[in-house]
């Protein structure tokens, strides 16, 4: 038998701590997570309540790993980095560091687990700054987009690194010479400026799949598998598109409850309408990879339910299985070969 995976849970992270977190681990191992091993890091005393709570203190694949402290949503990255050596967050990374875990997940706060997991884990040989990347739903399928907020100010070659690390997430995903674009505000060669520019030229040297520059709909509508672009940028597309996603339905929701025939359109739909929902409900898309790093680190959206959160865990598993990390610093060297040819 193959060792078991382990995967370390910041179980206080998030809006909602354990009342997600324990829920979110039971749910992947009664789903089939046979060959799985989960430390739920936290204050000992709350987590155990909640497997109690829950009738699964004594579970046989599942271990409490006590941490006094816990990281704020909105405490300053800093500051968490400094001062909370002893947090949820900073032990479940230290043990990804120390071996004890595959991997680690946490809902907590992006930015102090953006800086520990760099601080702790290191980036890979030829990476200056890790990356943040999601995947979402596209009319062929899905698309990987990065960068969605660890770099607000990213150079022509951190695009480049994007661009390589997220193809490797899109190969390990079944996609085959992943096409990728770049994010731009016209796909004219003579739009953007010279963040973008630059990078399309890195871009078009390389080995990549490169297909040019994309607009912002084409994340969802285009033939691409992979966008790249600046942290700041990406991370303002992914908050528009969440706040349409909900503005649908909210409209949807508000004109079939109008009067009694469109309440009654609205039985005839559901079938149609529950299927619509599942779609485009970004709880199935839920885990963020922090790409560049030399472990395995995803972050889950900090008012994930406990379906969203073992989206989370099962996003850390795959990348896991795939050895991730390692196929990323394996495309790296061949990217970074290839330019010092030129």
């Amino acid at each position: 038998m193959t060792k078991p995976h382990t995967i370390a849970l910041d179980g206080m992270g998030g809006d909602a701590g354990p009342d997600v977190v324990v829920p979110a681990a039971l749910r992947v191992l009664h789903d089939g997570g046979k060959n799985l091993r989960l430390i739920l890091v936290g204050q000992e005393d709350v987590l155990s309540a909640k497997l109690r709570e829950l009738k699964a203190r004594n579970h046989p694949q599942i271990v409490i790993r006590h941490a006094s402290q816990l990281v704020n949503m909105d405490e300053p990255p800093a500051q968490a980095l400094r001062v909370k050596k002893d947090s949820s967050m900073r032990v479940a990374i230290n043990l990804v560091k120390q071996g004890e875990a595959d991997a680690c997940v946490s809902a907590g706060n992006t930015g102090a687990l953006m800086a520990t997991s760099r601080f702790v884990l290191k980036t890979l040989s030829g990476i200056d700054r890790p990356a943040i990347c999601t995947t979402l739903p596209s009319v062929r399928g899905h698309t990987r987009v990065l960068d969605l907020g660890g770099n607000v100010d990213s150079k022509a070659e951190h695009l480049l690194e994007f661009a390589a690390m997220g193809s490797v997430l899109a190969e390990v995903n079944g996609v085959e010479r992943p096409r990728v674009g770049l994010l731009n505000i016209g796909e004219e060669n003579i739009k953007g400026n010279e963040q973008v520019k630059n990078a399309a030229r890195l871009l078009a040297a390389s080995d990549l799949n490169y297909i040019g520059f994309v607009e912002g709909d084409g994340i969802y509508l285009d033939d691409v598998d992979v966008v790249v672009c600046d942290g700041f940028v990406g991370n303002v597309a992914l908050k528009s598109s969440e706040g349409v996603a909900k503005l649908i339905r909210h409209y949807m929701t508000q004109e079939f409850k109008r009067n009694l025939l469109t309440r009654l359109a609205g039985l005839i739909a559901l079938p149609v309408l529950s299927a619509f929902r599942r779609r485009i409900d970004p709880r199935h898309y839920n885990g963020a990879s922090l790409l560049g790093l030399r472990g395995t680190v995803v972050k889950s959206h900090g008012g994930a339910d406990a379906l969203a959160f073992a989206n989370a865990i099962r996003v850390a598993i795959l990348e896991v299985e795939q050895g991730v990390p390692q196929r990323i610093d394996n495309h790296l060297a061949t990217l970074h070969a290839a330019r010092q040819a030129l």
